[in-house]
Formats: C-alpha cells, structure tokens, sequence
C-alpha cells in the first residue's frame, strides 16, 4: 500500500513541560485540533486517564487516537485508527527540542493509503500537512497566550448581489502567498484612496487556483467599484462576480489562521452539505481594515459559489 510521511514543525514561547503536558492530555485536544474546529458539533469522547479519545462526526469521520508511550518533556508516540471514511492506521509522534526559552514541536506522522488510492499519495500528503501545519499554529496561540485566536462562524446559505472591480491577478508560491496579497493590496489601496467616490464595497481576494502539490496559487485581489474608470492603473485588470447564491462560514482572527475557514468548507465540499456551482472561483471578502483593528479581531468571510 502507498506510504505516506508527515513532518511539520514549529517554534513555541513556552516551557518544553507546559506543551508536553498539553500534548499527554487528550482533554486539551480539542481547543488546538485541526478537525474538531472544522466540525464543533462531532461528538468527541475522552478517556478518564485522558490518555485516548475517540471521535465520531458526520464530516470528519470517526476515529480513535491512544497514547502508546512517553518521554517525559521530550517524546510522545501515539496509535490513531481511521474507522470511516475508510479504515486506516497511522503511527503518530511528537518531538520537543527545548531551545532557550522556546521549544520546537516536531509532529510527524507514518502511514498508509488503501491500495486504490495510490494515485492520491502526493494530495493527501500535501492535505494532512496543511492540516499539521493549521493544527501547530493553533497549539502556538494556546501554549504562548492560553487561547486560539481562530473562530468560526457557520452562516449559511445567502445571496451574494454580485459586483465589478477592479483588480491584480497574480500566481506565485504558497509560501510566498502572504507577501504578495500585501504588494497587491498597497497598490489597490492607493487607487481607492485617490478614487474614493467609486469604491462600492469590502476588498476580496478570488482564488482561481490553489494546488497543494505544486505549492503554487493563482488569484485576484481587488475592490468593487461603481464603474471601471478610464485612467485604470497598468496592471491592473477589470472584471465581475456575478448575483450568486453563496454558502459563507465567517473567521474571526489573524489572516495566518484563515486556513481554518478554507479547510472547513473544502470539507464541507466533499461531504456534500452544499452542492457548489464551479463556475464561480470561492473569493473571501474582508469585513474590516487590519489598520483599524488588532489582527486578533480580523473578520473574512470565505465564500462559495453554491447551485
């Protein structure tokens, strides 16, 4: 069967022993994991040594997870067992490398796919890495500040009224996805503050394509605009969204989390609680300035186009 190998890391500014007793405890499980936040509603069963728990959602399926050993402040193995959408195992572990006042937290993850789905070796892995990585960052927020700095709000089935802007398209790597928003949204800000009188709504990003494998994302950022003027900037580009009914879950919280948002309405997606219309690219609009708001009170809506 096709091997798969997860290993993601991150630094932490917190004591080796604080993280290690969080990750030895399943009962914290639930403020940081990946999954649960993508569906609060699962029912979720720990044991009374919190050294297992098992799981059972409609969309993130069910499983269970038991600790297998411990190295006190430096190592935890654990045995994670897949019972739906299909049965599978994994070995999972977490390393701790104290650093000074920090502590890097190694998570790995060893595995194996049913044989008929060989051909989604390199997808799964690039998935249940961003799932590590969504996970790793949510655990930082808990150990450094003693909350997660990520909400979600599940609202529904609306109509978005559709709207002309103006805009960047641009492609680059994932990693680089950050930096470049930032270049392209100073230039789409400028222009709004010169023309302040055709602006007709929140900025967006569109995402016309986001490839995990290949790490590469190709979107548009721009604002609504009342008319397309004549003297638009060079490089910048013109275009519509058209009237659509959409299914929208909001995010609370620093741009860095949104993958949130984005994890949960793909597997939304895949469990056919909305039948989406791909015609339309999935955009996010952004509801405040983050030069107006501390970034832990950033509010995106992520939207689907659905039929």
């Amino acid at each position: 069967m096709p091997k798969m190998h997860i290993k993601k890391s991150t630094l932490i500014g917190a004591p080796v022993e604080k993280i290690y007793n969080t990750l030895s405890d399943f009962n914290q499980w639930q403020v940081w994991s990946p999954w649960l936040i993508m569906e609060p509603e699962a029912s979720v069963k720990v044991a009374e040594d919190a050294k297992s728990y098992e799981w059972e959602g409609d969309r993130i399926g069910t499983g269970n997870m038991k600790i297998l050993s411990e190295s006190a402040n430096r190592s935890i193995d654990y045995d994670l067992t897949f019972l739906k959408p299909w049965k599978s195992t994994a070995k999972v572990r977490f390393e701790l490398n104290p650093q000074g006042e920090h502590t890097e937290v190694v998570w790995l993850m060893d595995s194996s796919l049913p044989f008929f789905m060989f051909w989604m070796k390199k997808m799964m892995e690039a998935f249940v890495g961003m799932d590590y990585d969504r996970g790793l960052a949510m655990l930082k927020d808990y150990m450094e500040d003693g909350e997660v700095h990520s909400k979600l709000d599940f609202k529904g089935t609306s109509t978005f009224p559709g709207c002309t802007y103006i805009g960047i398209k641009t492609s680059c790597n994932l990693k680089d996805i950050g930096d470049s928003m930032k270049e392209d949204f100073e230039k789409i800000g400028a222009f709004a503050r010169e023309n302040s009188e055709l602006i007709a709504g929140v900025p967006f990003s569109i995402y016309h394509k986001w490839d995990m494998v290949k790490e590469q994302a190709t979107y548009t950022s721009g604002i609504p605009v009342k008319q397309v003027p004549d003297n638009l900037p060079s490089g910048m580009v013109t275009g519509e969204i058209p009237q659509t009914g959409v299914y929208t879950v909001g995010h609370k919280g620093p741009y860095a989390h949104l993958g949130n948002a984005w994890s949960t309405m793909y597997n939304m997606q895949r469990a056919k609680v909305f039948k989406t219309n791909k015609k339309i690219d999935p955009f996010e609009t952004y509801v405040n300035d983050p030069g107006e708001v501390p970034a832990n009170e950033l509010m995106t809506e992520v939207h689907f186009a659905v039929k």
